[in-house]
Parts: structure tokens; sequence; C-alpha cells
């Protein structure tokens, strides 16, 4: 025979009630510009897009550098009157184009993914994420160009007799040419956020790169002189020369003027950028 069950065994559990809400175990703290800075830094490093540009870049200012060298050494050609530091200026020219695009690059193709909603929701700070961008690409920039123009600048060196450079003239020709270059890839990387579309922004800073100096060339009438002479004389390949101690004219900017009046142009371009993500959805 089987035990009847006794009336304790059909009792059950008391109501525990409703859980209590969900504590993550990682600690919570504010975002901050450097988590915004560490977010970039990886989105930057991890795509080939980075890599092709400045990896390109590289191999202009080298292959162009070198080349002009060796041909100026082949003819038995000698700079005795002129520093050999601004045959660089041919290379960097080039070179500027790689990191334009990559400046546009850095937030335009957020756009075109659809990734930038997720930027944004992880920082809703719009001005934090432009800012972020900025550091991580301005420096990495930099750092690529100055190298680079510093390699370059002492392999000519050894290559070429020239006149003498001075220690600003150095300084220019290599960290000015970096600063200037990098400033130029953030006034990209400002367009690229205020037009949103890569092709296009790619596009506008091409045509503020060269299209100064083309018009220019087709002015002949007289009246138009003074306005052939801006274009050329503010252009950004003779304020590329410019920082070399190499204008095409005598009234442009020289010396460190250039690297002044792109750092302008940069922040600028930058400011408008944010005041129109801040006023504008995604």
């Amino acid at each position: 025979m089987t035990t009847p069950a006794t009336p304790q065994a059909h009792q059950q559990a008391p109501d525990a009630g409703p859980p209590g809400p969900y504590e993550s175990p990682i600690p919570i703290r504010p975002a901050t510009l450097g988590d915004a800075v560490a977010s970039e830094w990886t989105k930057i490093r991890s795509v080939r897009a980075t890599v092709w540009t400045l990896g390109v870049m590289v191999a202009l200012m080298l292959t162009i550098g070198l080349g002009t060298a060796l041909l100026v050494a082949t003819d038995g050609g000698t700079l005795a009157n002129d520093p050999v530091l601004g045959l660089g200026f041919f290379g960097v020219l080039l070179g500027s184009i790689c990191v334009i695009t990559l400046g546009v690059l850095t937030i335009g193709s957020e756009y075109s993914t659809g990734m930038i909603r997720t930027t944004l929701t992880a920082c809703p700070s719009r001005g934090r994420v432009l800012t972020a961008k900025a550091i991580v690409f301005s420096s990495l920039a930099f750092a690529v160009t100055t190298v680079t123009a510093t390699v370059v600048a002492g392999l000519q060196n050894l290559l070429l007799d020239g006149a003498p450079a001075s220690a600003d003239d150095w300084l220019r020709g290599t960290v000015g040419i970096g600063l200037y270059i990098a400033a130029l890839g953030l006034l990209a990387l400002g367009i690229g956020a205020i037009v949103r579309h890569s092709a296009g922004a790619i596009t506008i800073m091409i045509g503020v790169v060269l299209l100064p100096l083309v018009l220019a060339l087709f002015m002949f009438a007289d009246s138009l002189r003074g306005v052939q002479r801006f274009l050329i004389d503010y252009s950004i390949p003779n304020q590329i020369g410019g920082l070399y101690g190499a204008t095409m004219t005598s009234t442009g900017p020289s010396g460190w003027e250039p690297l002044l009046l792109m750092l302008c142009l940069a922040a600028a371009a930058l400011g408008g950028a944010v005041a129109i993500l801040n006023r504008r959805d995604v």
C-alpha cells in the first residue's frame, strides 16, 4: 500500500515577487573623448583604405622624390644655388591627393554604409565624434608624411650637391610639410562631413587643389591679371612650394604662412561641419 501524501508535500514555495532590475557587473561610467579616440583609432587602423591610401602616398613620395634626384644626377646637373630639399615638392603634391582621399573616407564611408548611426548611438555628442576623428586622422597623416619627407630629403641630399639648407629650411621641409598635409586632410574631413558623400567631397577637394592654378593659366586678358595673380599665389601647389622656399611668384605666402593659412581653413571647415551636424538628422 502507498502512503497517502501529506499536505506539506503539496505546498508550493511562496511567491518571490517580480525580479529586480538587471545590474551589470561591468562598471558604468560616462563616455569620454579618450573613449571616442580609441574607437576611431580602432576603425582607421582596421580598414584597408588606410593602408592603401597612405601606402600609395609613401610610394609616390619616395619614387618621385628619388627619381627626380636621380635624373638630375644622371644628367650631371647640380643644384649649387638652390637647396636640394625643393625636389621633394613633386612627390608631396601628388601624395597630398591620397591624404585628401583618406580624410574624406574617414567620415564619408560611414555615411555610405550607415555605420554613422551606430557611431552616433554609441557617442551621441557629434562634436566629440568629429573631434576624435580629427585627432586620430591628423596624427596619423602628420606622422607618415613627416617621416617620409625626412627620409626623402636625406636621400636626396646624399645623391646631389646643392646649396646648404638652414635649420629652418629643414624644419619647414619635414615637420612643416607634415603639418600642412595633415591640415589639408582635416579640410577634406570637414568637407566630407558637410557633403556626406565620398565621391562628391573628393571631387570638391581635388578641385580646391588643382582648379585655381588651372584657371589662372587661361586668364590672358589684362583685366584679369589681378585675379590670375591671386589664384596662383594662394593655390595649394604654390603654398606647398612656399614651405620649400620655391614659390612660383614673389607675392604669395612664404615661410610658415602657408601652414597658418591652411590651419585656418581647416578650422573653419571643421567648425562648419560641427554646426551642420548638430542641426540635421543623420
